[in-house]
């Protein structure tokens, strides 16, 4: 099918695509497609369905426990257009419904995503299906092989180790093993990750490593944060530390709070855009310590709005503990989001992040989180922020979103002609 001349869409740079026929694409994830914050996957699937493909997602109702109905069990449900961060990429979201009882709801996800995958596979006739979770990863795995679909297993962390549940980190583990060998193509955003997932056993001869990308357009340091700063009550003399994302306890918000407290700087503030699991211990923080004008906590803002939020800051974090397995190998999407702002950011000591952007590119280290708050002063004060920032921002074009998208769709057509002389035989 031949595709029609592309429309303008504001606040996305949109290159049209070069392929001469229109892609059904099914992702497939194991956590909450609308409410989450946005990851790469919502950037590729977007951008794609400007380019015209069609692309329909299977999620999972992640945040029940804490935002869901109260109700024993949820019914299918269809959203239909959902753009989370590019304006008129809009995604099909189907979330299969699920027993909302602690560890029945795994089970329960076996049978209906199951069924679901079934259904799209035999309604929308997907061209690829890119899975992005452990169970589910794996069910359409299964279900792409019998049925000569091209299978993508797209990897931003190792997902075994989000398990809340450690005893079960084992079988994810296995499960994971399993589905890397069922898949046609096995997807990471990181050289780190790449040695990982091979040391689990994927074939190198077809991986393939696709960073996280950046909108320059949106993400420019031409956007002012004065509004913000003004909102937020921060004043010009003020040095404000900004971190955005889910808030993980070892994300080492709680231990910067806690130095910050210790300190007694009344000019130095810590801005947080996001929820999570430290979220009221945050709050908890901020009030046993009278932290209300120096920990704000802005809660979670549309995408749209962070350009503006990283505006308003000097130095931006990725402070995690060194020491949580889940933080060594990947490249968060906040990281190209800061330095494409113009921020220098402020890391611990993440062996993916060091191989990526090594020294002198924007990214200052330290060996623990409640260290940042010193470098953070050491910087500003020395005026050392502004020259990193301006090597941030540097570092990161050659991530455009139009070039990785490129390649994505690459990769595409490659398993499409793959799969077909595979099965052909």
């Amino acid at each position: 099918m031949g595709y029609n001349a592309p429309r303008e869409v504001k606040g996305s740079s949109v290159r049209w695509s070069s392929f001469t026929r229109k892609m059904k694409l099914l992702f497939i994830q194991e956590t909450d497609w609308i409410k989450r914050n946005p990851l790469p996957q919502h950037h590729m699937a977007e951008l794609l369905a400007l380019r015209g493909h069609e692309i329909r997602a299977i999620d999972y109702e992640f945040l029940w426990r804490t935002q869901g109905k109260k109700e024993l069990f949820s019914k299918r449900q269809v959203f239909d257009n959902i753009t989370r961060v590019h304006t008129g990429g809009s995604v099909t979201v189907i979330r299969p419904g699920i027993v909302k009882v602690p560890a029945i709801e795994y089970f329960s996800l076996i049978f209906t995503h199951r069924a679901e995958i079934q259904r799209q596979i035999d309604e929308f006739k997907p061209d690829v299906i890119v899975g992005l979770g452990i169970l589910n990863a794996f069910l359409a795995a299964r279900a792409a092989r019998r049925r000569g679909i091209p299978f993508i297993y797209y990897w931003l962390d190792v997902l075994h180790w989000l398990i809340p549940f450690k005893p079960f980190h084992a079988l994810g583990e296995l499960i994971e093993r399993r589905t890397l060998r069922l898949a046609d193509r096995v997807v990471v955003v990181s050289d780190r990750l790449k040695e990982f997932v091979t040391g689990m056993g994927a074939s190198p001869g077809k991986m393939n490593v696709i960073r996280p990308g950046i909108s320059l357009e949106q993400f420019n340091p031409a956007v002012s944060g004065e509004a913000i700063r003004k909102q937020l009550g921060i004043g010009k003399e003020d040095i404000v530390l900004f971190f955005m994302g889910w808030l993980y306890h070892f994300a080492g918000l709680k231990e910067i709070a806690l130095e910050l407290a210790r300190r007694k700087r009344e000019n130095v503030k810590l801005v947080i855009a996001g929820e999570g699991d430290a979220y009221e211990d945050l709050l908890r923080i901020q009030g046993e310590y009278n932290l209300q004008d120096r920990l704000i906590m802005v809660g979670q803002r549309p995408h749209e709005d962070m350009s503006a939020l990283i505006a308003a800051a000097d130095v931006c974090l990725l402070a995690a503990d060194p020491r949580e397995k889940l933080m060594r190998d990947g490249l968060p999407q906040k990281i190209f989001e800061y330095l494409a702002m113009g921020k220098p950011m402020i890391a611990t000591r993440l062996p993916g992040v060091m191989k990526e952007f090594g020294e002198g590119n924007g990214v200052v280290y330290v060996d623990r989180p409640e260290d940042a708050v010193d470098k953070a002063l050491e910087l500003v004060n020395s005026g050392q922020a502004k020259k990193l920032g301006k090597k941030a921002r540097k570092s990161v074009k050659r991530y455009d979103w139009d070039k990785i998208v490129d390649r994505f769709e690459e990769i595409l057509e490659e398993v499409i002609k793959e799969k077909s002389m595979t099965v052909g035989k």
